[in-house]
């Protein structure tokens, strides 16, 4: 094959491969597309939630924490001390937070009949209805809140998703920043066990 033609080739490829990668992106595919392979990558079973936090590495927990549900009612977190609670900050337009949310919805539907847990998965999209539209689309049941105005320190890890599971007795037993598989046996067990 002549320089010429190699080159030709080549220019064709690339040419091709900026189509589509242009193509995902004004379309907003690509949130989907990079979600799923960040999906793939769960599945493996490479990324868990550390569960493994010594005792007086546990910060104590902050309840300074008030949001809106998607039914527009105000719920404050320092109502829920004594429970277990799995807090989960994301966003719709996060590809880490939409690859980790299918794990947290079955870990919810396998947990959510027990009183002691309770779930808030707060959206960080500035646009809520973008935020309501997604959680539709995909027909996810866990609850979802939008932040009321002041996000305490410690949930403001910079990035997302960022997860944090409190105790009952309010300290702070797993602290995840970026995406996990939730729905472990042994996570599931984790949580079901501080329940009691």
């Amino acid at each position: 094959m002549s320089k010429q033609k190699s080159f030709r080739r080549n220019l064709i490829e690339w040419g091709i491969i900026i189509s589509v990668v242009a193509f995902l992106y004004f379309t907003g595919l690509y949130t989907d597309v990079i979600g799923k392979v960040q999906q793939l990558v769960l599945v493996t079973g490479i990324k868990q939630p550390d569960i493994n936090i010594p005792p007086e590495k546990q910060e104590n927990a902050d309840y300074n924490l008030s949001l809106i549900s998607f039914n527009n009612e105000i719920v404050h977190m320092k109502d829920y001390k004594g429970k277990v609670v799995f807090i989960n900050f994301w966003a719709s337009w996060c590809p880490p937070c939409r690859a980790e949310m299918p794990t947290i919805q079955d870990l919810y539907n396998k947990v959510k009949a027990n009183e002691n847990i309770a779930f808030f998965m707060v959206t960080l999209d500035e646009d809520t209805a973008k935020a309501r539209q997604f959680i539709n689309q995909k027909g996810y049941t866990f609850p979802v809140y939008f932040l009321t105005g002041y996000l305490p320190d410690m949930y403001n890890s910079g990035t997302i998703p960022s997860t944090y599971l409190i105790s009952k007795q309010g300290k702070v037993v797993v602290k995840e920043i970026g995406m996990a598989d939730y729905n472990t046996t042994k996570f599931r067990n984790f949580i079901i066990g501080l329940s009691r």
